[in-house]
C-alpha cells in the first residue's frame, strides 16, 4: 500500500515539469499567435474600401504559364532587318498555405518532369498594402525564331542556337494604400470593396546574357536601371467582383550594354526614350469563403532605335487560381 502511494507521487512528480512545460508552449504559441492576428489586422487602411479577410488560414491552387520573346530591328550595310526569338512556355502547377499574411507553397512543372522542358525559371513576388515586387529570373536555351533581312529571303532560326539568361526585378510604392489595395487583385490576401485608384512610385532593374550560336556568333550583354511611375484602379462593378488594371513605366538611368558579332563590337546608343514597362491585371471573384480568377503580370523593355540597332524585350506571366478560406 506504502509502496503504491510512493510509487503514485514520484509518477506525478515526474510529469509535472512535463505538463508545466506543455502549459509554457501553448502560452508561447497563443502570445505569437494574437501578435500575429494583431499585425495582421492593424489598421491604416480605410475598411470602407478594403479589408483583410475574417479568417486565418487560405489555401490556394494555381496554374502558372510565362514566356518569354526577344526582338531586334536596326540596319546592317544600309538594309533594314528584322529577327525574333520566342522561348519554350512554362506551365506550372502550385498550392499555397497562407497563415495570417505568411505564406508558403510548393510548385510542380509537369513538362520539366517528362523531360520536354528543358529551361530554368525563378519567381518571387511580394504584393503589400504600401510596398511589394516581382523578382523573376529565367535560363533559356530551347527558342524558336526566324530572321528577315532586306533583299533576303525570310530564315527560320533552328532550336537550341540561342541562349538567354534574364533577371527582371519591378518594384513599387502605393500612395494611396489605405483605399487601394494591390494584394486584394495578385495575392488575395485584402479584400477590395469599394472601387479606388493610385498613383504609383516604381523603380525596375533587368539584367541580361545572351548567346547565338549560328553563321556569326553573337554575345550580348545588358544591365540596364529605371526609375518613374504609374496609375493603378481596382474597380469593382458588384458585390465579390474585382477588375484591376495598372501600367508602370519607369525610364531608364543607368544602361551598361554590349554587342558583339565574332570579334566585331556594335554600339548601342542611348535613344531617348528608352523604358520598361510593367503591366499587371487581375480579375477575382469571390463567393463565401472561395474565390477564383486570373492574374497577369507584363514586362516589356526598348532600348536602342531602329536606325541603328533597337532590342526589345517581352516577359509575361499568366495565373488562375482557386482558394479557399479557412
Amino acid at each position: 500500500m506504502i509502496r503504491t502511494f510512493i510509487t503514485a507521487i514520484l509518477v506525478l512528480l515526474a510529469f509535472l515539469p512535463a505538463s508545466a512545460q506543455e502549459e509554457n508552449k501553448q502560452s508561447l504559441l497563443q502570445r505569437i499567435d494574437s501578435k500575429l492576428s494583431e499585425n495582421y489586422r492593424k489598421g491604416g487602411i480605410d475598411t470602407t474600401y478594403i479589408t483583410r479577410p475574417q479568417t486565418k488560414w487560405t489555401v490556394t491552387a494555381r496554374l502558372n504559364v510565362s514566356g518569354a520573346k526577344f526582338k531586334t530591328k536596326g540596319v546592317d550595310n544600309g538594309h533594314h532587318f528584322n529577327a525574333e526569338m520566342e522561348a519554350d512556355r512554362k506551365a506550372t502547377l502550385s498550392l499555397g498555405v497562407s497563415y495570417l499574411g505568411f505564406s508558403v507553397s510548393l510548385a510542380l512543372n509537369p513538362g520539366k518532369l517528362l523531360g520536354k522542358y528543358h529551361d530554368y525559371e525563378l519567381n518571387f513576388n511580394s504584393y503589400g498594402k504600401k510596398f511589394g515586387f516581382d523578382f523573376i529570373y529565367q535560363d533559356a536555351k530551347n527558342f524558336k525564331g526566324w530572321h528577315d533581312h532586306e533583299g533576303l529571303d525570310r530564315i527560320e532560326l533552328p532550336d537550341g542556337i540561342f541562349s538567354l539568361k534574364t533577371l527582371n526585378l519591378n518594384a513599387y510604392y502605393v500612395f494611396n494604400g489605405s483605399r487601394f489595395s494591390y494584394p486584394a487583385a495578385m495575392s488575395q490576401s485584402y479584400i477590395q470593396r469599394r472601387s479606388a485608384g493610385s498613383f504609383l512610385l516604381g523603380l525596375s532593374g533587368q539584367g541580361q546574357h545572351g548567346t547565338l550560336d549560328w553563321e556569326q556568333p553573337m554575345d550580348f550583354k545588358m544591365t540596364n536601371i529605371g526609375i518613374g511611375g504609374g496609375y493603378g484602379y481596382n474597380f469593382v462593378p458588384s458585390r465579390g467582383w474585382l477588375l484591376h488594371v495598372s501600367a508602370m513605366p519607369t525610364f531608364i538611368v543607368y544602361s551598361n550594354t554590349s554587342l558583339k558579332f565574332g570579334d566585331i563590337k556594335v554600339p548601342l546608343h542611348y535613344h531617348f526614350p528608352e523604358a520598361i514597362i510593367t503591366g499587371r491585371g487581375a480579375v477575382v471573384r469571390q463567393w463565401g469563403n472561395k474565390f477564383f480568377g486570373m492574374s497577369m503580370v507584363f514586362n516589356f523593355t526598348n532600348i536602342g532605335h531602329e536606325d541603328n540597332l533597337a532590342v526589345h524585350n517581352i516577359k509575361w506571366r499568366v495565373r488562375t487560381f482557386f482558394g479557399i478560406r479557412l
